[in-house]
């Protein structure tokens, strides 16, 4: 079993990782502090095909495959998780067409979405739907050639600056989940009303409630035939789960590179307080969380690509892991008796910085 990255990947990381540190690291503390949402950014990503790894050339994509996002994505999280959050935006719709949408659906929507000129989300949480897709109440009511569009969805990430994305609507409520209908809208009509909404961390990642009322779409938006809409939401969160464990890892690697920096800089009764084998022991177990979870991410990516293999299972797996991964690097790291980032300065600036944008995105 060989573990080395291939050439082409190498070059995709080493890509990832100068764009980050150079146009997303400089400026991420002010575009987080002051709510900044990053539209150049997403542009220049686009121009580098970070959107377009899992889209075939004819779409705009490269085709670079699931493994080449989860190293874009982890470099990118390590240096900012907002921007982490925005490529799940971008493939998260792209895929969805990708897979479900005609031909005509593909061209028109999912190379803008690559190039990272039309913003996108996905509206799938309500205020009574959460995890349980089924209980939406948002409905889409056939008039003629039009559906019109009537409910409230909440916490969607990209919610007050999308220009459009994926919409889950109920077309049939008493076939239960099987009455549950996709569509592909653009936002830029009248009907819809958006409100940003306060979050922990993350704050350059806008999340906010868009109210639909009345909203009018053509029946050439909708995605497959009605009744798919269930289908195609399961389908296209288990693509992106990939991409929000990649985003685990790199952040869990930031924390960890924070406080080896840290643990290397303060000095505590004489000596650096890396140097107390206590405090080298956590070190040592971030390592290892941190490896295993990278581990397990390569893995499913790996399977994806080279054999066409489902990832549900494999998701399942590393999301369980990505908490876990999260919840213990942040807490070794914050943890104030081992004496790891825990004067003021040090827990603010890691906090703000890793620790908030992570319990965030779990």
């Amino acid at each position: 079993m060989d573990f080395e990255l291939s050439e082409e990947l190498v070059a995709v990381r080493d890509l990832a990782r100068e764009f980050a540190e150079k146009e997303i690291a400089p400026t991420a503390a002010k575009d987080d502090r002051e709510r900044n949402f990053r539209k150049d950014l997403l542009l220049k990503m686009g121009e580098l095909g970070f959107f377009g790894t899992v889209i075939p050339e004819e779409y705009g994509g490269n085709g670079l495959g699931f493994l080449a996002l989860a190293l874009i994505t982890e470099e990118v999280a390590r240096a900012h998780s907002a921007l982490r959050v925005a490529i799940n935006m971008q493939i998260g719709p792209a895929l969805a067409l990708l897979k479900f949408g005609d031909e005509e659906q593909k061209k028109k929507w999912i190379p803008p979405l690559v190039r990272g000129e039309s913003v996108g989300c996905f509206a799938i949480t309500e205020p009574d739907a959460g995890s349980d897709v089924a209980a939406i109440r948002t409905t889409a009511m056939r008039k003629g050639d039009n559906y019109l569009i009537n409910g409230t969805k909440l916490w969607i990430s990209n919610a007050p600056v999308a220009d459009g994305g994926l919409v889950y609507a109920y077309t049939d409520k008493s076939q239960k989940h099987r009455g549950l209908s996709a569509f592909y809208a653009n936002f830029d009509r009248p009907g819809i009303t958006r409100r940003a909404l306060e979050t922990l961390g993350a704050h350059a990642s806008p999340i906010g409630e868009l109210t639909f009322e009345n909203f009018a779409l053509s029946a050439e938006n909708l995605l497959g035939k009605e009744g798919d809409g269930f289908k195609v939401c399961m389908w296209q969160l288990n693509q992106t789960r990939l991409n929000c464990a990649a985003g685990a890892v790199g952040l869990a690697r930031a924390g960890r590179e924070a406080a080896v920096n840290y643990c290397n800089q303060r000095e505590q009764f004489g000596q650096k307080i890396g140097q107390y084998q206590m405090n080298q022991d956590l070190i040592a177990q971030m390592i290892v969380h941190e490896e295993a979870a990278r581990l397990l991410v390569y893995r499913a990516a790996w399977l994806v690509r080279g054999r066409g293999r489902s990832v549900r299972r494999r998701c399942c797996l590393k999301n369980t892991r990505r908490l876990r991964l999260l919840y213990r690097v942040s807490r070794r790291a914050l943890l104030p008796r081992c004496q790891i980032l825990s004067d003021r300065r040090g827990l603010l600036e890691y906090s703000k910085a890793h620790h908030r944008p992570g319990r965030v995105g779990v």
